[in-house]
């Protein structure tokens, strides 16, 4: 677990963006399960490599014209239980922290892992989120 003064600032990237921060299982369910429409859920990390274009990549693509209708976050290394449970919705993805995940109506419709992430730019990542908001949302 990292320490709350660590991660902090990269939790504040995505809150103040206006991603709801969730920290336990039952915030996790809620978010899927009980809320209509879509949801963008993004596994929030402190790898620099891929993180560091995550957090951008998900603010630039919630500019965008469609998007989704609720945005959420969960901190791998810091909210066990929370990341846990959105991991169950990932699959049959493996764990990838961080990542992001879109959902509609409860169902998982499109997946973007640490291997996607890493190495692109912000902007590449979030046409990538903004193709399927065009599709789903």
């Amino acid at each position: 677990m990292y320490p709350p003064e660590l991660v902090s600032p990269m939790k504040e990237d995505l809150t103040s963006a206006g991603f709801e921060e969730l920290t336990t299982a039952m915030e996790v369910d809620k978010a899927i399960n009980e809320v209509s429409g879509t949801t963008l859920l993004v596994i929030n990390s402190v790898c620099g490599c891929a993180a560091a274009n995550a957090r951008p990549a998900a603010k630039i693509s919630a500019t965008h014209s469609k998007k989704p209708d609720h945005l959420v976050t969960v901190f791998a290394g810091v909210d066990k239980e929370a990341v846990d449970q959105a991991r169950k919705y990932m699959l049959p993805y493996p764990p990838s922290s961080p990542s992001m995940a879109l959902f509609k109506d409860g169902k998982l419709v499109h997946f973007i892992e640490r291997h996607h992430i890493e190495g692109r730019p912000a902007e590449l990542i979030a046409e990538n989120l903004q193709m399927a908001y065009d599709e789903f949302c």
